[in-house]
């Protein structure tokens, strides 16, 4: 493949109008004040805004992004600005909104329409008579939820799914609620995003989490990321990369699409790059691979370090591997560098859809930094073969040493802000041994032992019709979900209660059980004073830092409760007594709730509730960071399947699209925040299907068309979504990207990563056709009725 093959080169400036303006900038400071305004909060929220991410103050609702150890007066980013915003709104949702919208008529407004309605006041319960939602007592509701969970015989019938949202405590006292109940059905959102990264991680390093620190960031030579859109998805990590260049260092990325922030950005921290009309070049590198393409090329960059160390070897000169580290540290690098050495550049450059000299040079500035950080987003593990990638970036990194030395490692960047101390605390479906026995001792109980749902089962469970509850803390499951139209009609007909606690509005709760409830809960902006003192949650970064977050305001209602006091509130209806689960006791103050998660993870939570009492918090200990590999060889292990390169998916010679699902700018999740993409120059509409040119012009298509989306799929089932505006985009050929969740039932259930089931939403085969006059016309109707 040469230079000229595709109409966009990797030439950073680009020719679109939404690559000549940098990401960040006064644009950012405007959103920011916009949605302020359109909440009707411009002076609470801006004063609210100086207490984020900052000792004593509170969380950022939105990503997982570590805090600085010493923070900035405004220590937050746009998309953390707009989370804040949307949760700390003027609006309501209260019963009399209810009162006027039936369920159905609901479910034909838009994602926005729903969550823009503001915060929910009162505990709801749905009347299939009326087809509403009506308000009910709390005492009420909680009696009534309890019976139904008591009349279920069999606890793997109740699915209890956690969002990311959720403090450390009230997910502690949730799987304790569930494990009490008798299941470890805990579907949860990290199945849905970084679970591959969990799975597959260990097998390499020996641990799931990232290895390194904020600090590190301070000290790398480069940053190569793949499959990531910081600018957009985690915003805080641009000041990071920002300050990487300006020191010198390098950052190379690799994404189909051309991401605004990743190619210049204005940091709102530095009044004099605010000051310059086009910011700040960040990606010196910006390779733009086919879909699918990352495993072919990152062998073809550790091809080229070999073929490099190889040549330096034969004349005497100094070795580019670290062959001292690979010596000391590693497992099977003699198979895998026999395995690159025997790779052909003709298969390389296919697979990836970069040219040789364009991996060669990637290789080469690796080469050439003697400190590199690599960091992974769901454009790596929302893949068949998401697992296998990571391996092959953590091949890439151990040729050099690049993990467990300062400024240097694997860094995942996970999510929602604590999907990660979710986890830690014990949200899974597989719970280790010695977890359940820690909870087994101090509990007085016997958990039980038998592996549960994550969300591709679960949802599997509900299309069998072998789900009778789901009990949800947080979140929108299903909205987020794949297959989202079958479980949808699945759950609808089949569930006998849906249950979920929630701060706003949203689709999950049009999808009910027989029987349903919205139960009301604090935010993390809230205050959550209990017996007049208030109480501190806490949280785990993506980088492993454990730290406290206290509410600054008022609760948006006098009928919300928090979280933890909703579950405890579920478990004294639900469980029969147990002697040492006091959950009134535990639920008075979240200091109890920290004894009892050191108690069943002593070695994780050593002195938890002084430690927190650190500005910043403390480090949770990662082994891989001090190069002790927990790993079934005691070494960091090179991994490698010979036969993903001629599975892929992404072959050129392919007869379909590969469809990305992607976030608007103005989004984060499944919450859209406005119909606008500033990042990509896209208003008014979410409806819309980014393509190459020259894709557009071999399928007679020109700008503004409108296509439905068919999936390429195996099991004989219809799936298609139409009304998608064609855009002309800076996208690799035989690509296409569009918006999630609206493209979300295009994704087959089956349709995931084999270790750990994600979902594959960044790589999915679907065909496309121009939609008629008559089906548009139709579409059109539909959407002005609703």
């Amino acid at each position: 493949m040469d230079e000229t093959s595709t109409t966009f080169s990797n030439d950073l400036h680009g020719t679109q109008d939404h690559a000549s303006s940098p990401g960040g900038g006064w644009l950012a400071l405007k959103a920011v004040e916009q949605h302020m305004l359109r909440q009707h909060i411009p002076f609470k929220g801006n004063q609210l805004l100086l207490k984020m991410n900052k000792p004593n103050g509170f969380d950022c609702p939105s990503c997982a992004w570590p805090d600085p150890a010493k923070p900035h007066m405004a220590e937050f980013c746009e998309n953390g600005a707009k989370a804040v915003a949307w949760e700390a709104t003027h609006k309501r949702t209260g019963p009399e909104f209810f009162e006027k919208h039936t369920v159905t008529e609901l479910l034909e407004w838009s994602d926005h329409a729903l969550e823009d309605q503001g915060r929910l006041t009162h505990p709801m319960r749905y009347n299939a008579a009326s087809d509403k939602y009506e308000a009910v007592e709390w005492d009420q509701a909680i009696a009534e939820i309890g019976a139904e969970l008591k009349a279920i015989d069999d606890p793997n019938d109740v699915e209890f799914y956690t969002s990311g949202r959720a403090s450390n405590e009230a997910a502690f006292m949730f799987q304790l609620l569930g494990r009490l109940y008798g299941t470890n059905n805990f579907p949860d959102c990290s199945n849905m995003c970084h679970e591959t990264t969990t799975v597959s991680l260990p097998m390499s390093l020996g641990v799931g989490k990232a290895t390194t620190t904020l600090d590190d960031f301070d000290h790398a030579d480069a940053v190569f990321i793949f499959g990531q859109n910081a600018g957009t998805n985690s915003p805080r990590m641009m000041g990071e990369l920002f300050s990487l260049v300006h020191r010198g260092g390098k950052v190379v990325t690799f994404n189909p699409l051309r991401e605004k922030a990743l190619v210049k950005f204005a940091n709102p921290q530095s009044p004099a790059d605010m000051m310059r009309p086009n910011g700040t070049d960040i990606s010196s590198q910006y390779y733009q691979l086919r879909i699918g393409g990352d495993i072919a090329a990152i062998q073809g960059m550790c091809k080229a370090l070999i073929e490099a160390d190889d040549e330096a070897q034969a004349h005497g000169e100094k070795p580019v591997l670290d062959h001292e580290f690979i010596e000391a540290h590693t497992h099977g690098f003699e198979a895998f560098v026999d395995y690159c050495r025997g790779l052909s550049w003709h298969t390389l450059e296919a697979h990836s859809g970069l040219a040789e000299h364009e991996l060669r040079d990637a290789a080469d500035t690796y080469r050439r930094s003697e400190r590199v950080i690599a960091c992974w987003g769901m454009g790596i593990t929302q893949h068949r073969y998401g697992g296998d990638a990571i391996h092959q970036i953590i091949n890439l990194l151990l040729l050099r040493g690049n993990i467990g030395k300062r400024g240097a490692g694997a860094c995942p960047v996970r999510g929602h802000s604590n999907v990660q101390g979710d986890r830690t605390v014990g949200i899974f479906h597989k719970p280790t041994e010695e977890m359940l026995s820690g909870l087994d001792k101090a509990f007085d109980t016997t958990c039980p032992r038998e592996h549960g749902h994550d969300v591709a089962l679960c949802c599997e469970a509900i299309l069998r019709g072998d789900v009778k509850a789901f009990v949800g803390l947080g979140g929108n499951f299903f909205r987020a979900i794949a297959d989202q139209e079958r479980v949808m009609a699945a759950t609808l007909d089949k569930l006998d209660l849906t249950v979920q606690i929630s701060t706003k509005l949203n689709r999950s709760h049009l999808i009910h059980g027989k029987k349903a409830y919205i139960l009301p809960c604090l935010g993390k902006t809230e205050r959550d004073i209990k017996a007049g003192l208030p109480q501190a949650s806490t949280v785990e970064d993506g980088m492993c830092m454990v730290h406290a977050s206290t509410g600054e305001l008022e609760p948006a209602s006098s009928h919300l409760r928090s979280e933890v006091t909703i579950i405890s509130d579920i478990a004294r209806a639900t469980l029969p007594v147990y002697p040492k689960v006091d959950w009134a006791w535990m639920s008075e103050d979240h200091d109890r709730i920290r004894d009892k998660i050191e108690a069943v993870f002593p070695d994780v939570f050593t002195n938890f509730n002084e430690r927190i009492k650190m500005p910043g918090g403390f480090h949770l200990y990662n082994a891989a960071r001090e190069r002790v590999w927990l790993t079934d060889t005691d070494r960091a292990n090179f991994l490698f399947d010979a036969a993903r390169l001629d599975s892929s998916m992404s072959a050129p010679e392919a007869t379909h699209f590969q469809l990305l699902t992607t976030r608007g700018h103005d989004q984060f999740n499944t919450t859209v925040y406005s119909l606008d993409d500033r990042y990509r120059d896209i208003y008014g509409t979410r409806m819309v299907a980014m393509m190459n040119p020259d894709d557009m012009v071999k399928h007679g298509l020109e700008a503004g068309n409108k296509i439905a989306f068919s999936t390429v799929a195996e099991d004989g089932i219809d799936r298609r979504v139409a009304g998608f505006r064609v855009v002309p985009y800076d996208i690799p050929s035989g690509c296409i990207a569009s918006y999630y969740p609206e493209t979300n039932p295009l994704i087959p259930i089956g349709y995931r990563d084999e270790r750990s089931n994600t979902i594959a939403g960044k790589s999915v085969p679907v065909t496309i056709e121009l939609m008629d006059t008559q089906e548009i016309e139709k579409q059109t109707g539909l959407l002005a009725t609703g």
